[in-house]
């Protein structure tokens, strides 16, 4: 007897249709399992006679094969266990094929028949609307995040009888219900750590919110205990709150990657990654011999934060430079070709040289000046290129740490990045920018232009200060950004760069000074 179910295969985010088909055949109890499957799945048969024996059905007595298809679809994973058996119990007749057709079945099976969660549900779920089915069927510990999906029934289900139960007409299930919108308004709540908890370092707070208001790459450099990995974990809480569609993106991402938590519907909070410095070049941009995403992609919407920069293997730190300009990473393979989008703020922070006290008013340097060269240049010019912000940070003052009174809120400080990013989402309407960290030259030209007063500014700071080249369109972009934060400004009417926006974003330049480390 011949019986088709239905599951799906993991592609990088998105998922691809896989039909189970199930065929008698004269040899004797051999199951054989065609269209390319990997050890995981070709184990499977194990964990498949255990849990039907243990539940109570029979095994076939005959020959059975199971193919694939698409059978040059590399199958990964034990993700399939669940369909498998359903194609074995009905080509067996113990399951009616009625119902086989409209539900798209995943799940791992434990020896006693119990389903295990699986990667990438909320990839298969969409996949499943896409193709017309009416429902999924799916361990309970992942129902949650495939319920946010809505046009499709979701069956959350514990066991393999429970499932057989229920395509038999034996068991009513309801379909699993999730109210995607009040679900992400109930869960988009402030962060435990708050820039109110911060002593001192003012003008970092203020070169952050800028970087959060713009989309900006920041460095901070700065001897040990300056707080800045402190300020770093802070800056998600600045940033403008996911959008439903960012949401389900990262989502999506996660899911893959097995990083969400058991019955995690939707993550709501901007991602906040930070990878040791020993991070392998796979490891952060992803890829392997079964590609997944990387530190980069898991980072998608939110914050990747790099401590001890110089430390990070320099290969490690240059495969991130495609990504950084195109905001997505390529995984090519001799057998396959994934994209994973990384779409991510780069924060990093570094000590100014290896002893750590170099332009530390608190402490003398030990290193001589040629050490402090070789420090600083295992960061290579083209990754500093992409960094938009580099500022200097100090120690904090005794005076500054005793204050009793709190600083200012990260939810002020948000209010007004919403509203400049509010502005920059009006000015780039229909296009694929979305802040002023991407904008193109011809946008430049059109956005950031210059009076006199601010072309004269500019020119005196290239010359006199030794600023570099390159450094000269990442000032008028953050210049923008902080026009965009004027008070005046408005979506209406942004306000001009002024003279004294320039000299804020100049000032944001530390590495770029002639005679910097020298």
């Amino acid at each position: 007897m011949l019986v088709k179910t239905y599951t799906a295969a993991l592609h990088g985010i998105d998922a691809l249709p896989v039909t189970v088909e199930a065929n008698t055949t004269h040899s004797l109890g051999c199951l054989t399992i065609v269209g390319l499957p990997d050890n995981a799945v070709k184990e499977s048969e194990q964990r498949i006679r255990s849990a039907i024996s243990v539940n109570g059905y029979r095994f076939p007595q005959k020959g059975l094969v199971i193919n694939m298809a698409p059978a040059d679809l590399k199958k990964e994973g034990a993700s399939f266990d669940l369909s498998i058996a359903i194609a074995i119990l009905a080509a067996n007749e113990e399951v009616l094929t009625l119902r086989l057709g409209d539900f798209m079945m995943l799940g791992e099976l434990s020896l006693d028949g119990t389903l295990q969660p699986v990667k990438g549900a909320l990839s298969i779920a969409l996949r499943a609307r896409q193709e017309g089915l009416r429902g999924i069927i799916l361990p309970e510990s992942s129902a949650a995040e495939a319920a946010v999906i809505s046009g499709l029934e979701v069956y959350a289900m514990n066991n393999l009888r429970d499932v057989v139960r229920f395509l038999n007409g034996e068991q009513q299930t309801e379909p699993l219900h999730i109210d995607i919108n009040t679900l992400f308004q109930h869960q988009q709540t402030g962060s435990d750590i708050d820039f109110a908890d911060v002593r001192g370092q003012e003008n970092i707070k203020r070169a952050m919110e800028v970087a959060a208001a713009g989309g900006h790459n920041m460095l901070m450099i700065g001897p040990p205990g300056a707080g800045k990995s402190m300020l770093a974990k802070r800056l998600p809480g600045i940033l403008p709150p996911l959008t439903l569609e960012e949401a389900l993106e990262t989502t999506k991402i996660h899911s893959v990657a097995g990083t969400l938590a058991a019955r995690q519907s939707l993550l709501t909070q901007r991602p906040f990654r930070s990878p040791h410095h020993t991070v392998s070049d796979v490891a952060l941009v992803g890829g392997g011999i079964n590609p997944m995403p990387g530190e980069i992609s898991l980072a998608h919407n939110g914050v990747l934060f790099l401590d001890e920069l110089p430390e990070y293997k320099r290969s490690a730190l240059e495969v991130m430079r495609q990504p950084l300009e195109d905001r997505k990473i390529c995984i090519s393979r001799a057998k396959m070709s994934i994209e994973y989008p990384a779409s991510f703020m780069l924060v990093a922070a570094m000590n100014p040289c290896p002893c750590g006290h170099y332009n530390d008013p608190t402490h003398e340097c030990t290193c001589s000046p040629g050490a402090v060269q070789r420090y600083l240049s295992r960061i290579s010019g083209p990754l500093l290129d992409r960094i938009d912000i580099q500022v200097e940070i100090t120690p904090v003052p005794f005076a500054e740490l005793h204050k009793q009174e709190q600083g200012e809120t990260s939810a002020a400080i948000r209010e007004r990045v919403c509203k400049a990013r509010l502005i920059q989402q009006q000015r780039f309407s229909g296009t694929q920018v979305y802040c002023n960290a991407q904008m193109n030259s011809k946008q430049m030209r059109k956005y950031c232009t210059l009076d006199k007063q601010g072309s004269e500014l500019i020119k005196f700071a290239m010359e006199k200060l030794g600023l570099s080249a390159r450094a000269y369109d990442r000032i008028l972009k953050v210049a923008r950004t902080i026009a965009d934060l004027d008070p005046a400004s408005t979506t209406d009417k942004p306000v001009d760069i002024t003279p004294a926006h320039l000299s804020e974003a100049i000032n944001y330049r530390a590495l770029d000074r002639t005679g910097w480390g020298s």
